[in-house]
């Protein structure tokens, strides 16, 4: 975590009202939290919508604060710890950040994308870390307040970071790029979140490349070769490239891939001979494995040290997460998040899967896409394949279209539609037994990892 005195914080900050008798005083790390604080932090307050962290101050300095940042508008700054005067504190906080970055030695990896950062993260994470001391993205510490709090958290000693960089709209990740100030970036695809925020694919597209914004001079952009609207706007940057993907125009793809029920094998063809496992389901994220290949070769790992790294991935909870379930029922918790794209690939590899009795399908509303939301939930249903899926579960409004455009291929009363997810658990328990496998998948805000729970048994 950073480690500096009052004098070098003021300065990273532009702030000012910093006593002589506290230059030399040190902070370790920062908080914006007084609930989390650590003794020797830096507070931080942030001033948002309905909170004002300055409110917290006796709070702060209780649980141990050194020193605190302080709006210079704000009312009554504390008198018994330093205080360092800037005109915004969320700004301050970034540029603490920015100038911490800048001064450590480490190089930097920016990911990116509409689905399948944060496994991409965490694959790009567990590789190169059979090399290197690697720091990663905790958490959905991805946005504006994250990122920072994330680069401060690094020790010194770190040798690559690897930062996922989320959005809500258009400047947010050339924000996230310019604080970081990335050796590799990443964009792992462009699907249909953010339809709301953004208004086409082509917008979303946009918004993604600002990733290369802070990219250093010689960095490298590796992206998904199989997305036409990155490759139009690609071709006019003046930047060395490298592109993933299943179309054989991309610099890595997979020659073969080879899907098990606790994981997936593949080959590519920049190492023919070489068998890579990842222990994760889908063929969507053999791709993301092929992103965290291009990152670990272009900083000089083999492919046995890839192979190594992608054999002990441990991904971030709900995400394709495989989970043996009470009375012999496995499931498949992917309700982190969803958009067409991912609710596609969710459905392709739990129709491809062997082996069980009964599959099952439980699928949420997916929200933030704008006006044509209902016809992309319609268009979900209508792609279910009634030879390979038993039972149909849908959960929320947005759902119902699902059920409704799956409703045209499957038998009578198996397509079931609700409102209330405890019905909807009570009504899953009598269809599902031993040897059955079921998918739980729907947008973030649905919160259907709690149809997960009611299987499991949870310490």
């Amino acid at each position: 975590m950073i480690k500096r005195t009052l004098l070098e914080v003021e300065k990273l900050v532009s702030g000012h009202g910093l006593s002589h008798d506290s230059h030399s005083t040190q902070i370790s790390g920062v908080s914006i939290d007084t609930r989390t604080i650590q003794p020797k932090n830096l507070y931080i307050p942030i001033v948002g919508e309905k909170f004002n962290g300055h409110q917290f101050i006796k709070n702060a300095i209780e649980n141990g604060a050194v020193a605190t940042l302080w709006n210079k508008h704000e009312p009554n700054p504390p008198t018994t710890i330093p205080v360092i005067l800037v005109n915004d504190t969320l700004i301050a906080l970034q540029a603490l950040a920015k100038g911490y970055r800048d001064e450590l030695s480490m190089k930097v990896v920016g990911i990116t994308g509409s689905n399948g950062k944060t496994t991409t993260k965490d694959m790009v994470a567990s590789v190169l870390s059979t090399e290197f001391h690697v720091h990663k993205t905790e958490g959905n510490l991805n946005n504006h307040i994250g990122l920072p709090l994330t680069i401060l958290s690094l020790s010194e000693d770190v040798d690559i970071a690897v930062l996922e960089m989320g959005m809500s709209g258009r400047g947010e990740i050339e924000l996230l790029s310019s604080i970081a100030s990335p050796d590799v970036v990443m964009i792992t695809n462009i699907g249909e979140s953010h339809l709301l925020d953004l208004g086409s694919r082509e917008g979303i597209a946009e918004a993604k490349l600002e990733i290369i914004t802070g990219l250093k001079n010689g960095g490298l952009l590796i992206y998904n070769g199989d997305e036409p609207l990155l490759n139009e706007r690609v071709k006019e940057l003046k930047i060395e490239t490298v592109t993933f993907g299943k179309s054989e125009n991309c610099s890595v793809y997979p020659t073969e891939i080879n899907q098990e029920n606790h994981g997936t094998f593949f080959y590519t063809n920049v190492k023919s001979n070489q068998q890579f496992f990842i222990p994760v389901l889908g063929e969507h994220n053999v791709h993301n494995a092929l992103a965290a290949l291009a990152v670990a070769r272009h900083l000089g790992l083999d492919s046995k040290k890839i192979a190594q790294g992608l054999q002990q991935l441990k991904v971030t909870n709900m995400r394709m997460e495989l989970i043996r379930g009470r009375d012999g029922i496995t499931l498949i918790n992917d309700a982190y998040n969803a958009s067409p794209t991912s609710m596609k690939a969710a459905i392709e590899l739990i129709s491809s899967m062997n082996g069980f009795q009964h599959k099952v399908i439980v699928l949420g509303d997916m929200l933030e896409l704008g006006e044509d939301e209902e016809k992309f939930h319609r268009e979900i249903g209508e792609i279910i394949d009634a030879g390979r899926i038993h039972y149909v579960y849908t959960y929320g409004k947005l759902g119902a279209f699902i059920a409704e455009g799956a409703r045209s291929s499957f038998p009578t009363g198996r397509v079931r539609a609700f409102s209330d997810k405890q019905e909807l658990i009570t009504n899953l328990k009598t269809v599902c037994g031993a040897e059955d496998l079921v998918l739980v998948k729907a947008s973030r805000g649905m919160k259907l990892e709690e149809v997960i729970h009611a299987f499991v048994d949870l310490a």
